[in-house]
């Protein structure tokens, strides 16, 4: 079933949204943009006149209540979205009967999944190591089963529109689908999106491809590097890993960041490139600082030659200017992570030079995705969001995706 072609009237629809929305120490939100992307299908519900009900996660506590992740600190922001009134039920598997009493064109809003164990299925308080591990984790797949099955009682229909957590088999993502028919389950609109954001990255691409990945390490990004390796023309890696590239090449590198056990990874990473003939594409100078810190001292170093005591904060502006090269002719793009601390306005250039050079290629006919939760900040910290092809909301899940994992959250709408 499609959420286009079902009607919502007289229906309690249970929607899995990610609201796990970054809150300053306040508590206010700093950023709404996935509050924003669920709202097509929120809306569509209510307008149909069924009644809704929203379950999320936020943060990680690890199975316990605490206040700090608590949902109820953003139901005044998603009341503000839908305009209207929203309810909460302060136990998200006890309110059975909030739920009941939900009539159509109501929200309610339960509280943080993850208060439960149940909600991620992994045993609390024992270690993989303990010979009992194993029947602790049979245990809680069963809890898991019978916690997804209350969340179930609540509603007629079950929506998935959770693309950030789509790569995790948790209680509400994806074992909660097993109480629902075929016809009574199914992706919301931001799923169906992301799903084919990716297809087009995948499956249709219009080449050049040039693929941007950047972030601090390297380990974090060889699953997806090896997939694009087989798919792109260009493969820029920037951000953090540079400094492990240069390092393995016997390059100095100062305080930079660095993984030394990833060294001969990194140099594996360049040979596979030149064997399939991939232009990979590596930072040649940087912004190097004498502390971390957005006023720091700063100088303009090759990566190959960072001075002890300093350490690569950002893209230089010869590694600016190729990465914009070779980003500009490109048909199909895919960026995923920074090329430095863009949160410190004194080293956002690299990332800036990047994100312009997308713009300017999407504004002469290619397709381009970003995605992961630091490219996404960068897009919408230099208001450029709205001028690339589009803004995935999900880190993981969209990396896994395009690694080619098939991702539970999907596959359990789909029944694949």
């Amino acid at each position: 079933m499609t959420i286009d072609k079902y009607n919502f009237a007289g229906k309690k629809a249970i929607v899995r949204v990610d609201f796990n929305v970054p809150l300053d120490e306040n508590g206010n939100i700093t950023d709404d943009t996935r509050i924003r992307g669920a709202l097509p299908t929120l809306e569509k519900i209510l307008n149909d006149g069924g009644s809704l009900i929203i379950m999320s996660h936020m943060g990680k506590p690890k199975g316990k209540v605490n206040a700090k992740y608590s949902l109820g600190q953003i139901k005044d922001a998603v009341a503000k979205a839908l305009g209207r009134d929203v309810k909460f039920a302060p136990d998200c598997a006890n309110a059975a009967e909030a739920a009941a009493n939900l009539k159509p064109g109501e929200v309610l809003l339960l509280e943080n999944l993850r208060f439960y164990p149940e909600e991620e299925g992994k045993p609390v308080g024992i270690d993989k190591e303990d010979p009992a591990y194993d029947e602790a984790k049979k245990a809680m797949k069963k809890s898991q089963k019978e916690f997804a099955k209350t969340l179930a009682s609540y509603a007629d229909v079950y929506v998935n529109d959770a693309f950030g957590t789509a790569h995790r088999k948790h209680a509400s993502t994806a074992v909660i689908a097993d109480n629902f028919d075929a016809d009574n389950k199914m992706l919301g609109y931001l799923m169906e999106k992301e799903v084919k954001a990716v297809d087009n990255i995948l499956s249709d691409i219009k080449r050049p491809f040039t693929a941007i990945m950047g972030g601090s390490k390297v380990s974090t990004k060889i699953g997806i590097i090896e997939n694009l390796m087989d798919k792109v023309d260009n493969l820029i890696l920037c951000g953090g890993m540079t400094y492990t590239f240069a390092k393995a090449q016997g390059g100095h590198i100062g305080l930079s960041l660095c993984e030394d056990d990833k060294l001969d990874l990194a140099l594996e990473i360049m040979a596979k490139a030149k064997e399939k003939g991939v232009n990979l594409v590596l930072g040649t100078d940087c912004v190097a600082g004498d502390a971390f810190s957005n006023d720091c001292n700063t100088q303009i170093c090759n990566v190959m030659d960072i001075p002890e005591g300093w350490e690569g904060l950002d893209a230089g502006p010869e590694t600016c200017k190729r990465f914009a090269e070779v980003i500009k002719p490109a048909k199909t793009i895919l960026w995923n992570g920074p090329a430095g601390v863009f949160e410190f306005d004194n080293f956002a250039k690299g990332s800036r030079a990047i994100a312009e050079a997308i713009v300017e290629a999407t504004n002469n006919g290619a397709f381009s995705l970003v995605g992961g939760g630091d490219s996404v900040a960068c897009v919408n910290k230099f208001g450029l969001a709205d001028q690339v092809s589009y803004v995935s909301t999900g880190g993981g899940a969209l990396l896994e995706a395009i690694e080619g994992k098939v991702l539970p959250g999907v596959a359990a709408i789909k029944g694949e």
